[in-house]
């Protein structure tokens, strides 16, 4: 049975503002890459949150079957809400600890919907370290970006 990976990253050209995320699926067998599968897309309006959001969820929505495989995502917001906060925030009706609600709620139910089917394990990476597979995602979500950047047709 393959590994399978998907790394995954988000970008925004301003804070909110034209906004993309990428994916690079791909089936390992040891060292050598069996299949390999990129997505992209992007958004007008939107923030770097929220694209590294939807990079993860269309990861998981992606596959066909449930499988196990690891995410890996330069986002420690991604990463810290699956893997900590969502459960308070799911035991508290999806709000903070602070009682206010949960910035962007709907993505993080798509993501928790998402990841249900899934044997999924989180990795945390450091961005734009030289990580090739991590850089490939990142060029991903900046061609994602793309058509929405001004000037663009």
């Amino acid at each position: 049975m393959p590994d399978l990976f998907a790394y995954t990253d988000g970008a925004c050209s301003g804070n909110p503002g034209p906004g993309g995320w990428g994916v690079l699926l791909f089936a390992k067998d040891g060292a050598t890459v069996l299949k390999e599968r990129t997505l992209c897309g992007g958004e007008a309006d939107t923030t770097n949150n929220r694209m590294e959001l939807m990079a993860s969820i269309m990861a998981l929505e992606t596959l066909e079957k449930p499988s196990s495989l690891t995410v890996v995502t330069d986002s420690a917001y991604v990463k810290n809400g699956v893997t900590g906060w969502i459960h308070g925030w799911k035991r508290n009706g999806w709000k903070t600890s602070a009682k206010k609600p949960v910035k962007n709620v709907d993505l993080w139910q798509r993501l928790d919907e998402a990841q249900l089917r899934h044997d999924v394990t989180w990795k945390w990476i450091k961005g734009h370290a030289g990580h090739a597979e991590n850089e490939r995602a990142d060029e991903l979500a900046r061609e994602g970006m793309a058509p929405y950047k001004p000037g663009k047709s």
